[in-house]
């Protein structure tokens, strides 16, 4: 299945504990159907002492959330559905991501 968020996308989660928070994504995970959004589903993780945390300890990350749980914001700030369209000009076919509620370009 073809997933229609994409890394930059800001989504809003629908489900879980984290419902109602809004973030930017970070990274999909098309063979699992997760996406990383930034500042939700916060994990504690041990971390060794390396260069880049010199002391280690125990440092806050994201971890993935199914994309289900996830809807992609459209311009005005609320939560939609999206449609994708192909238009076919010439010799290419042109695939956009259309907002169910506005009818607008994502």
């Amino acid at each position: 299945m073809k997933l229609k968020i994409k890394k930059g996308d800001t989504v809003i989660v629908i489900a879980g504990n984290n419902k109602g928070a809004k973030g930017r994504v970070l990274m999909v995970y098309p063979t699992t159907m997760q996406v990383l959004v930034e500042g939700v589903n916060l994990r504690s993780k041990a971390v060794r002492p390396s260069p880049k945390h010199p002391n280690g300890g125990i440092v806050k990350m994201e971890a993935p959330v199914h994309f289900s749980n996830v809807q992609l914001v459209d311009k005005n700030g609320k939560p939609t559905r999206v449609t994708r369209v192909r238009t076919v000009s010439g010799d290419k076919t042109i695939v956009k991501r259309i907002a169910k509620t506005t009818q607008e370009e994502l």
